[in-house]
């Protein structure tokens, strides 16, 4: 009968003990998503423009070919950003724009002026 007593014993606190264990575990969990630092919302930029083969910089930073920006976009992080277009034989094309989270899609028509010869 003892060893009926104690197995009985050992299985319940085993129980309890696993459901203590699954309760901390979903806590920690919850602990962990609440602290977990959440991404400032991007805005999307849409290019279009007259010079495909022309270069993208935003914040000094190279992104690549007109035509593969105009296709694919950028998202902007909130914050004021310099866009600057440029080509051999056109002037730059220059501009700040400030991306404020919640804002709509931005499009910027770039238009390329040739350098007189």
């Amino acid at each position: 009968m003892d060893t009926i007593l104690t197995n009985t014993t050992n299985s319940n606190f085993s129980r309890r003990r696993l459901l203590l264990t699954t309760f901390v575990a979903a806590g920690v969990c919850l602990f962990l998503m609440a602290c977990e630092p959440t991404r400032p919302k991007t805005v999307s930029l849409r290019v279009s423009g007259n010079v495909r083969d022309a270069h993208v910089t935003i914040d000094d930073q190279y992104l690549g070919a007109f035509a593969f920006v105009a296709k694919k976009g950028v998202a902007l992080p909130p914050g004021q950003h310099r866009i600057t277009v440029e080509k051999n034989g056109y002037f730059p094309w220059d501009k700040v724009v400030v991306a404020k989270e919640g804002d709509p899609p931005m499009k910027l028509d770039v238009t390329l002026v040739e350098i007189p010869d």
